[in-house]
């Protein structure tokens, strides 16, 4: 679906954003490594800016997600300060 692999237009990162978060809004999970471990294995990535910026986009949409995912359990660390 991205045309031009050596350069993302903003279109190619809304649509790779689209992605991410629905992968994510479906229960599925991602891991950041597994992502940049295709991109060595599929082959017809070789632009490492296009490949950053992916894996950039793949981190963004998942702290996005989490931040407003209202289920989400918090830490019961006695360390912080908000009694």
């Amino acid at each position: 679906m991205i045309n031009d692999k050596n350069s993302l237009k903003s279109e190619d990162e809304v649509f790779i954003k689209e992605i991410f978060r629905k992968l994510l809004e479906s229960g599925e999970n991602y891991n950041v490594d597994e992502i940049e471990s295709w991109f060595k294995n599929e082959g017809t990535w070789k632009n490492k800016q296009s490949i950053i910026r992916i894996t950039n986009i793949s981190h963004y949409v998942e702290e996005k997600f989490q931040q407003s995912n209202k289920f989400q359990i918090l830490s019961n660390d006695k360390s912080c300060d908000c009694d």
